[in-house]
């Protein structure tokens, strides 16, 4: 008995499938790969002369490329010499005619360098170079880093880019630890001093720096990035900002197709100038007519067959979208939102930040990664926050603080730029910082040069003018429940934006709390004593944690350490005993080595200490905290010991939000005409005992 075949489906999505299956050889032929590249953790002269050109007296030994002369050989000579070392494939770094390129090709450089010097005086530097060939020129040694000579330095026909790094001083240098873009001459277009960030590239003892050069085409610009790694084996993160940033034009400076590779030099006087690992990921440009396109042709695929195949892949696409956004209670949420924010592709986010690569990583917290991103099509840098938690806590997050975030609007908030979700993710688009966050220039090492005075008073002024809005002017009460350095952001010039709404909830304007049902929310050390009574963070909490920010500003230290402030584990039981003492600016970062206003330091540790009083009724609020700030209002009294916690105290929360009256265990008023508190003595008092406050 024959079996009779069902029916083939006729609905448009199989129709789709149907057509994108026939057809699918073709469009995957019109698709370019995106990225080409290639990546060395270590180098060795049998199985690397295939790709790499080593030009003598440059060799591959030890493991490393020796650009100049590697003195383990004690045949070599080490003065006056040059070499490079190139991949030998070339790139396509620009499309189009010379006079009118239609695209320039973005590129990311990472390797480590060692630069050790022979002689007491090092001389004269390595430099990372993209060149028309792989020629070595002559006499190329000394102050030409084995870029040009005598005869060729400064012509535009060298068609030579390089970022140096300087060890000896020429007339026209700066000094003798430097980075440079050069530009067809060993006379830097750009320049950087070392020593200003912590950094002595040849010193006598063997040192490593891990270096990122990255190259946006889209936006034409460079930055350089430098760490001091502890050994030879790359193991930090790329920081945070560039060490150097150029405006650049590769179309104009470099031949369509170049080579990447290094050059070095040595003079009179000697060092081994090193490199231990190299990536390289370079954009892959189309090179002329795409291979399927010609295919296609001859073989007389018609025009329609082509515009089905088109009409397919595009009804899978939309498929899939709508398959990705169907989570009703997101979009409904979404389409509720006044001013719906803007949807953005996932393929867009995912090729801006390098398919979420960790290099590009800014920063992790509880609730998911931040990534930094460019958008090439919108020339502009964004940061991209992923939800990490599982699924269901996930989608929380995401609708919690995009419902908070998207409708605030203040120059001292980092500013929401959209969403999206699909394949499973849940991401944020933020604005990018450029300057990344506060505790990355308040707690920084001596390589990073600290932030001064005026720019700190300015973000604490930001800070607050930022927490008085979401406080005192938006339409409902915003409560942020995570101040702290790490939350704050820096713009271009400094000023501070309020970020990482994670925790942030919005509360009904007759409420004056919102209850924590899973736990107490927020980091050790910015937490009011009240909270963990409660439960419910209030606008006093956030004061709190204001204050605390206040004084990790200010002194330069974190509000909570292990090891303790001269006997205190909290930083502000530190500066309140200094106050009792009458030597309050004795907490002032030592960094500014006395470089501050007296006055607006005083009034800056004082509000942070009536900031952060145990009791949350004596906290001041934020419109007198903005007039504080000003100037027009004085700092209030603070007791020159600090008070007890003590519950319950003044204007209890009950279980709805609203307030009952409760016999205060203080006598105080809310602010500005002097506390009374009640006092404890030193002996009492389990702080002046080495031990945490009583809660």
């Amino acid at each position: 008995m024959g079996r009779t075949l069902a029916p083939l489906p006729a609905s448009p999505t199989f129709l789709s499938l149907l057509l994108l299956l026939l057809f699918l050889p073709l469009i995957c032929q019109l698709q370019p790969v995106e990225a080409l590249g290639f990546q060395f953790n270590t180098f060795d002269p049998s199985s690397n002369q295939s790709t790499l050109s080593v030009i003598p007296p440059a060799l591959i030994s030890n493991n490393a490329l020796q650009i100049t002369p590697d003195s383990a050989n004690v045949n070599l000579n080490l003065k006056n010499q040059s070499g490079r070392i190139f991949y030998k494939q070339s790139f396509k770094l620009w499309d189009g005619p010379p006079e009118a390129p239609t695209k320039l090709a973005s590129f990311n450089a990472s390797f480590v360098i060692n630069i050790f010097p022979i002689t007491s005086t090092p001389g004269e530097g390595l430099a990372f170079i993209v060149a028309p060939d792989q020629n070595l020129p002559a006499a190329s040694f000394g102050g030409y880093l084995g870029l040009t000579n005598a005869t060729s330095n400064g012509n535009a026909s060298n068609h030579l880019l390089a970022v140096e790094f300087d060890t000896f001083k020429q007339d026209y240098d700066p000094d003798a630890n430097h980075i440079g873009l050069d530009i067809n001459s060993v006379r830097s277009n750009q320049t950087v001093s070392l020593a200003d960030h912590g950094f002595d590239l040849a010193p006598n003892r063997a040192i490593y720096f891990h270096v990122w050069i990255e190259y946006d085409g889209g936006r034409k610009l460079l930055e350089v990035y430098m760490i001091n790694e502890n050994g030879s084996t790359p193991t930090k993160p790329k920081p945070a900002f560039p060490i150097m940033t150029a405006s650049l034009d590769t179309s104009k400076v470099v031949t369509q197709n170049s080579y990447f590779g290094f050059a070095a030099s040595t003079g009179d006087n000697t060092e081994l100038n090193c490199v231990l690992g190299w990536n390289m990921t370079v954009e892959e440009l189309p090179k002329g007519t795409p291979a399927g396109l010609v295919i296609g042709l001859a073989v007389g695929i018609p025009a329609a067959a082509l515009a089905l195949a088109g009409a397919a892949f595009l009804g899978v696409w939309l498929w899939r979208r709508r398959v990705a956004a169907s989570d009703p209670n997101i979009l409904g949420t979404l389409k509720s939102l006044p001013g719906t924010p803007r949807e953005f592709k996932f393929k867009d986010l995912k090729r801006a930040t390098g398919n979420f690569d960790e290099r590009n990583k800014l920063g992790q917290g509880g609730f998911g990664v931040v990534y930094k991103g460019v958008l090439a099509a919108e020339n502009g840098q964004v940061a991209v926050k992923k939800f990490s938690r599982d699924e269901l806590k996930s989608k929380d997050d995401f609708l919690a603080e995009l419902t908070i975030i998207n409708r605030l609007r203040h120059r001292h908030l980092v500013p929401l730029l959209g969403w999206c979700h699909q394949n499973g993710m849940l991401l944020l688009v933020y604005d990018f910082m450029p300057n990344g966050s506060l505790d990355g220039h308040i707690f920084c090492g001596p390589e990073k040069q600290t932030l001064g005075w005026s720019h700190r008073y300015k973000i604490v002024s930001g800070v607050a003018s930022a927490l008085h809005y979401l406080h005192d002017e938006y339409d409902q009460k915003v409560l942020h429940r995570d101040l702290k350095a790490s939350n704050i952001m820096l713009d271009s010039n400094f000023n501070a934006r309020l970020g990482d709404f994670g925790l942030a909830r919005a509360i009904d304007n007759e409420k004056t709390s919102y209850a924590e049902l899973e736990g107490v929310p927020g980091t050790v050390g910015y937490i009011a004593p009240e909270c963990l009574h409660t439960g419910k963070a209030t606008r006093e909490s956030d004061i709190f944690g204001f204050g605390a920010v206040i004084l990790e500003v200010v002194c330069g230290q974190r509000p909570w350490t292990k090891g303790g402030y001269s006997g205190f584990q909290f930083l502000v039981d530190w500066v309140w005993s200094l106050h009792r003492d009458g030597r309050i600016l004795e907490a002032v970062d030592e960094r500014l080595g006395g470089d501050y206003e007296v006055e607006e330091a005083r009034r800056l540790l004082l509000l942070g200490l009536a900031c952060s009083h145990p009791i949350a009724a004596e906290r001041p609020n934020t419109p007198a905290i903005v007039q504080i700030l000003s100037g027009s209002v004085d700092v209030p009294r603070v007791p020159p010991f600090k008070p007890a916690f003590v519950w319950p105290s003044v204007s209890l929360l009950t279980e709805d939000g609203d307030t009952t009256d409760v016999t205060p265990m203080t006598s105080s008023s809310r602010f500005g005409s002097g506390w009374t508190p009640r006092f404890v003595s030193k002996e009492s008092d389990s702080r002046y005992n080495n031990s945490s406050p009583p809660v």
